[in-house]
């Protein structure tokens, strides 16, 4: 817990709170305490197979037979609190003749705008240039979300961000951006995660209060000695009431939201150990850093997103990112070629050629690595009791990918997998088709070449294996507003997050239709559909 804001907020309540008059003149019934709602994101590059990935359909109750065939199988057991937003886009693809963004890079524009819905600067509009100033080193013009979010609700106004496996991002794949063109690294050693963690619940303490609270006591314990030399002084029967008044209510409505279960037992239990994140920090040159055992149960992936889950449970920041590395070999799951290659399908970054042979099945056992991944996410969220559900059940552990197809580079048909309601904001059990509620819309064309009796040529520029660019087009700004308003962000009056607004979140970014961004910033600021998307919410 940050002890600045809970000084702050317990500070003046305690002091504002006696002198307000209308305290005693109704009844107040105790509430309980809401858990706090979380936002865990996992982000990974290339996107995927889409004719295995996406369950057929696209809008309707899901059941776990629908997600049997599907490279999502292995979230069947959750499938009562997954939500699958189908139909959407996200902004400034390249294309080679820049219809539907930038020219920049096929990687950096997308992953740089991924989050911010800006475009990078500087500008490139010749797709083929390897100008390094356009190419390597462009910087989108605003923040990204983690940011926006971790501005009002994280302790310090930052996100917990996580580098998996520790590997350093230059801007082709970085994501996070607190400002503009302000990359921010975050965390990537496992032991810095833990040393930024184990502050919550071991000595050294940052102070006995803080402890306290952790553990779980309530408000009225930490300073219940305080107003009781309050009550000491010589006041009027009338203000005496209003105290013993405000600290009933106090002592029945106002818990520490951090959960009792922060402690070290978790942390042991979540292999969250010393000895596991040395262990993890180690480097090798024939072992897989991500895939290298830990543990019987626990690899060095799993250990990062083990850390996520104590970091929610302590509920040390409710913005939590974890982004896999990009151009990754996999020796661990036998591959030869590293994840940028295969996705192209040639076994280099060149964009027309042969397949490699059997590249389809390689590319699915990266698919396959990513979901497990997230399903062991998924599951230690589950485990964890937290008011009447689970910490999974007060979360939007949300799965993103840099892109759709990972040849086309397409970035309509998104793959997003969310599970959890986030305190029951959200629908769950269901694909979502927010763009126009077909219950068919289609998975896109990623086999059709490469695979056996078809084609064994690839040109990448055509995007063949992506999605028809007609459909699937809902912007992504409008489910970037949803989780906002599920974590209790605010705007001002004119929709933008902003510190201290009031009102719902229904505008984010600079622009949301991929082809504004053509030119670099050129076109005024326009968000076409503001809101949310309506029918991803609970209620709808």
């Amino acid at each position: 817990m940050n002890r600045r804001i809970f000084l702050r907020g317990l500070g003046g309540a305690c002091v504002a709170a006696p002198l307000l008059s209308s305290i005693t003149d109704r009844t107040v019934k105790a509430q309980p305490a809401t858990p706090p709602k979380r936002l865990i994101v996992m982000y990974t590059h290339y996107g995927c197979i889409t004719t295995r990935f996406f369950p057929k359909k696209s809008h309707g109750a899901l059941t776990a037979a629908d997600l049997e065939s599907t490279t999502l199988k292995h979230l069947a057991p959750y499938v009562d609190k997954l939500l699958l937003p189908r139909g959407i886009r996200a902004m400034n693809e390249w294309t080679p003749k820049l219809e539907r963004g930038q020219g920049n890079d096929r990687h950096l524009q997308v992953n740089a705008s991924f989050f911010t819905c800006h475009p990078v600067t500087p500008n490139s509009d010749e797709p083929f240039s390897f100008d390094s100033a356009t190419k390597f080193e462009a910087r989108p013009t605003g923040p990204s979300l983690d940011h926006v979010i971790a501005r009002q609700l994280s302790p310090d106004g930052e996100p917990l961000f996580m580098r998996v496996g520790n590997f350093r991002d230059g801007a082709p794949s970085a994501i996070s951006y607190s400002a503009p063109v302000t990359q921010y690294p975050g965390l990537g050693a496992p032991a810095e995660i833990l040393a930024k963690l184990t502050g919550l619940f071991t000595d050294p303490l940052p102070s006995p209060d803080t402890y306290q609270a952790i553990r779980g006591k309530s408000i009225m314990d930490l300073v219940r000695d305080d107003l009781d030399t309050l009550a000491r002084f010589d006041m009027s029967q009338a203000d005496k009431n209003k105290l013993e008044a405000w600290k009933a209510m106090l002592d029945e409505t106002v818990r520490t939201v951090a959960s009792a279960q922060c402690n070290t037992s978790l942390a042991t239990a979540l292999g969250a150990t010393q000895g596991n994140v040395e262990l993890a920090s180690t480097t090798s040159s024939v072992d897989d850093v991500l895939t290298r055992r830990i543990s019987d149960s626990l690899d060095g992936a799993d250990l990062y997103s083990n850390l996520a889950v104590l970091a929610a449970a302590c509920n040390a920041n409710p913005v939590i990112f974890l982004k896999y590395p990009a151009n990754f070999l996999f020796r661990g799951l036998g591959l030869t070629m590293e994840s940028a290659s295969l996705s192209y399908r040639l076994g280099s970054a060149g964009m027309q050629g042969t397949c490699v042979p059997g590249v389809i099945d390689m590319l699915l056992k990266i698919d396959d690595y990513y979901a497990r991944k997230f399903a062991h996410l998924v599951e230690q969220l589950n485990r964890i009791d937290e008011g009447d559900g689970t910490l999974l059940d007060n979360s939007a552990a949300v799965w993103f990918q840099d892109a759709s197809d990972g040849c086309a580079r397409n970035l309509n048909n998104l793959p997003i997998v969310q599970v959890g309601s986030a305190g029951g904001y959200f629908k769950t059990g269901w694909a979502v088709n927010v763009e126009d509620g077909s219950p068919e819309l289609t998975t896109g064309n990623s086999e059709i070449t490469c695979v056996d009796g078809a084609p064994n040529e690839v040109d990448a520029t055509t995007q063949s294996t992506g999605t028809d660019p007609s459909l699937a087009n809902a912007p992504i700004n409008k489910y970037y507003c949803n989780l906002m308003n599920a974590l209790g962000v605010r705007a001002g009056t004119d929709g933008f997050p902003a510190p201290g607004g009031s009102e719902p979140v229904t505008h984010f970014g600079m622009y949301d239709r991929t082809q504004d961004f053509i030119g670099g910033g050129i076109n005024p600021p326009t968000i076409h559909d503001p809101g949310e998307f309506a029918a991803l919410r609970a209620s709808s």
